[in-house]
C-alpha cells in the first residue's frame, strides 16, 4: 500500500525516463502541454512492462509443470526468494511479490496521471484517441494480470493530491476488476487503429490487441458467446501464423513484430540504451559458460528448465521442439544433459544486452482461444477443429480429429502449452481450465514426479518437506506483507 501512497502522489523523477515511476524531471503541470509529451509520458508506461516482463516466469512458468530449476547447491541465496515459485513456497514475506505489487501500481499510477493530463492538452483529436487508447489498453492489460495473480485488488483510475484518501483504499472483488478491463478494452477499441501509419509506431498497442485481450478476458470468464465475438474479429485484421514458428521470436528487423504479431513487450539490445532484455542468459544452464549464449563473461541463471514432463509432452516431429529447447549443450567437448529454454536465443553483439521482444498476444494464440470459446459454446465443431489445426499444420504435425467435448478441451490446453511454451501462459492456462482443488491436485502431482525423479541433478541438495506441496490457496499469490503492515484495512489472501 505504501507504494500506493507513494505512486498517486509522485510528481518527479531522475533522468533515466523509462526506469521511473513519474516519467518527467519537471512540475507535473508544466508538463503534458502536447504530443510530444504525452508521448514521452506513454513511451515511460511501455518501459515499465519491461520491468514486469523480466521477473514474469516466476509466476507464469515455475508455477506449474512447465519448467523447474537447475539449482546451484554452493548458493543457496534465492531460496527464499525466487526459488520459491517452483518449490511452491511462497509467503507474503517474499520480496518477489512485493516487487510485483509495487511494479505494477508504479505503472498504473503513470498511466492514470497521463490519462489525467491528456484531457486537456493541447493535441489534435486524432493523435489524442490513439494515445488515450493505448492507455487504456496498457491499464486493461496490467489489471488483467493483477486480477489473476492476487484475485480481488485495489482499483486505481486517478491520483491523489493529498495521502490521506490512499490508506482507505481497499481491495475491489474479482466482478469489478473485470468490469475495469472490460470497459478499457472496449473503449481502446473504439480509439486504436488497425496499424500505425509511422513506421516508428510499430509494436504500439492496436485495435487487434485491445479485441485480443477483450477475448482473452471473456474466455477466463467463461463468457464464451462475448469471447468469440471479440476474437472473430480479429481474425479479419490481416494476421496469420508465421510459415516458420522461429520467426515469431526473432528479433531480425524484417522478422521483429511480424505479420503473427498481435502485442508484444519491446526490448532493444546491441547499445547502452537500457532498453535490452536478458533471458537468453536468465535461462541458460548454470555451468554453460559461452556455450549457450555465445559470451563466456556475464552469469547464466539456469532459471526457468523445461521439466521432463514438458520435453516428453510434444509429439514425434513437432517441429516447435528445437525451437522453443534444447535438452543439452556442449562445453569443451563435453556434454551436459541440462535442459534450458531457447526460443529465446539469437545472436548480439554485447553480453546480456540482447533485443528479442517478448510476446504477449499472438495470432497463434487467438486461433486457439477460438478453439476453446466454440467448444465450451458448440461442442467441438468443424470450425472449432479447423483452428486448432491451423496451428498444429505450422507445427509440421497432422490434423487432429479428436471428437467429444471433453477430449477436446484437453486438446486444445495441450496445444496452448506447446505452442506458447515458456511465454509466460500456462498458470493463466491451468488456473482457467481448472478449479483451485484441481489445480491443488495437478500440480501435486507433478510435484510427486519431480521429487521422485529431478529434471535436473540437485547435487545433494535435499528437497525441503515443503517443496512441491500445493494447496488450494495458492491459486492466488499472497498480498505482500508490508502492504497491510501500512494500510490494517487491506485483508490477506486466505491460507497465507
Amino acid at each position: 500500500m505504501g507504494l500506493v501512497v507513494l505512486a498517486l502522489l509522485q510528481s518527479s523523477c531522475s533522468e533515466d525516463f523509462l526506469n521511473q515511476t513519474d516519467p518527467t524531471r519537471v512540475n507535473v503541470d508544466l508538463f503534458y502541454q502536447n504530443e510530444a509529451q504525452a508521448k514521452q509520458a506513454l513511451n515511460g508506461v511501455y518501459g515499465q512492462l519491461q520491468t514486469l516482463t523480466n521477473t514474469a516466469y516466476l509466476f507464469g512458468e515455475f508455477q506449474t509443470d512447465n519448467t523447474t530449476i537447475d539449482l546451484n547447491p554452493s548458493d543457496r541465496g534465492g531460496a527464499g526468494g525466487w526459488e520459491a515459485f517452483e518449490f511452491s513456497t511462497v509467503n507474503s514475506g517474499n520480496g518477489e511479490i512485493a516487487n510485483l505489487w509495487n511494479g505494477y501500481y508504479a505503472a498504473l499510477y503513470n498511466a492514470n496521471l497521463t490519462l489525467e493530463k491528456l484531457a486537456t492538452a493541447d493535441i489534435p483529436d486524432g493523435p489524442k484517441k490513439e494515445i488515450e487508447g493505448q492507455l487504456k489498453f496498457l491499464r486493461a492489460y496490467m489489471y488483467f494480470n493483477l486480477v489473476q495473480y492476487f484475485g480481488d485488488v485495489i482499483i486505481v483510475t486517478s491520483t491523489l493530491a493529498v495521502p490521506e484518501p490512499a490508506f482507505d483504499l481497499v481491495r475491489s472483488p474479482q466482478a469489478e476488476v473485470w468490469a475495469l478491463i472490460e470497459k478499457d478494452l472496449n473503449e481502446a477499441i473504439a480509439l486504436l487503429p488497425e496499424k500505425y501509419a509511422a513506421a516508428g509506431d510499430k509494436g504500439r498497442a492496436t485495435k487487434g490487441a485491445a479485441l485480443s485481450l477483450l477475448g482473452k478476458s471473456h474466455l477466463t470468464n467463461k463468457k464464451y458467446a462475448e469471447a468469440i465475438t471479440a476474437l472473430k474479429q480479429v481474425t479479419a485484421l490481416g494476421y496469420a501464423l508465421n510459415a516458420n514458428y522461429a520467426d515469431n521470436f526473432d528479433p531480425a528487423p524484417a522478422k521483429k513484430n511480424g505479420v503473427e504479431s498481435i502485442f508484444e513487450v519491446q526490448y532493444q539490445g546491441d547499445n547502452d540504451l537500457g532498453e535490452q532484455s536478458s533471458f537468453e542468459y536468465v535461462f541458460a544452464p548454470r555451468v554453460s559458460k559461452g556455450a549457450v549464449t555465445g559470451f563466456a563473461a556475464g552469469g547464466n541463471g539456469g532459471r526457468n528448465a523445461p521439466t521432463n514432463d514438458m520435453i516428453a509432452a510434444y509429439e514425434k516431429g513437432d517441429l516447435r521442439k528445437d525451437i522453443s529447447l534444447k535438452t543439452s549443450f556442449t562445453l569443451d567437448g563435453k556434454v551436459y544433459p541440462i535442459p534450458y529454454v531457447s526460443k529465446y536465443n539469437y545472436p548480439h553483439t554485447i553480453v546480456q544486452r540482447t533485443n528479442t521482444n517478448w510476446p504477449v498476444l499472438r495470432y497463434a494464440d487467438v486461433l486457439l482461444m477460438l478453439a476453446e470459446a466454440i467448444n465450451e459454446q458448440s461442442g467441438p465443431t468443424a470450425e472449432a477443429l479447423d483452428y486448432l489445426n491451423q496451428v498444429r499444420k505450422r507445427a509440421g504435425l497432422a490434423a487432429s480429429k479428436v471428437t467429444g467435448k471433453t477430449d477436446f478441451r484437453a486438446a486444445v490446453l495441450k496445444e496452448r502449452r506447446l505452442e506458447l511454451a515458456f511465454e509466460n501462459q500456462r498458470w493463466f492456462d491451468l488456473k482457467r481450465t481448472q478449479t483451485p482443488a484441481q489445480w491443488a491436485a495437478f500440480m501435486n502431482a507433478h510435484g510427486a514426479a519431480e521429487r521422485a525423479k529431478p529434471t535436473i541433478d540437485r547435487g545433494n541438495v535435499p528437497f525441503n518437506s515443503t517443496d512441491y506441496v500445493f494447496t488450494e490457496n495458492e491459486y492466488f499469490l499472497p498480498i505482500p506483507a508490508p502492504q497491510i503492515l501500512i494500510n490494517a484495512k487491506l485483508t490477506q489472501n486466505p491460507g497465507y
